[in-house]
């Protein structure tokens, strides 16, 4: 099981340790976003501190329905406990958390300032 927090802005934020394939990771505040489809965002000054390896080009449809393209990094996060090879999008927001790390997972939400967030495996 993994515990976060809801912040003052009402955003459900839990850490999440990224890193290289096979190098040491760093714990970053993401914000779970469950309309994002991917696995991880994080801004590309993160991505490059951390040497990620570009992995490839997509075009990806934001909240507004506009496109934009997408570049993916290959990393290593620690979710659940558990090493696990993931994609990293570069963006230039705060990093996000998104439905490709949550699939397979319970995710609860007290939804009030300090509230808590749950995030447990389905089964």
């Amino acid at each position: 099981m993994m515990l976060g927090v809801v912040s003052n802005n009402c955003e459900a934020i839990i850490k999440v340790a990224v890193g290289r394939i096979g190098s040491p990771k760093i714990t970053v505040d993401a914000v779970i976003d469950t309309g994002f489809t991917s696995f991880l965002s994080l801004p590309l000054s993160i991505i490059t501190g951390l040497g990620l390896t570009w992995h490839y080009r997509d075009v990806g449809t934001l909240g507004d329905g506009s496109e934009v393209v997408f570049e993916l990094y290959k990393a290593a996060a620690i979710w659940d406990g558990q090493n696990k090879i993931i994609d990293v999008v570069a963006s230039d927001a705060e990093p996000l958390v998104g439905m490709g790390l949550l699939y397979g997972f319970k995710l609860q939400i007290e939804a009030v300032e300090g509230g808590r967030v749950t995030i447990e495996a389905i089964g």
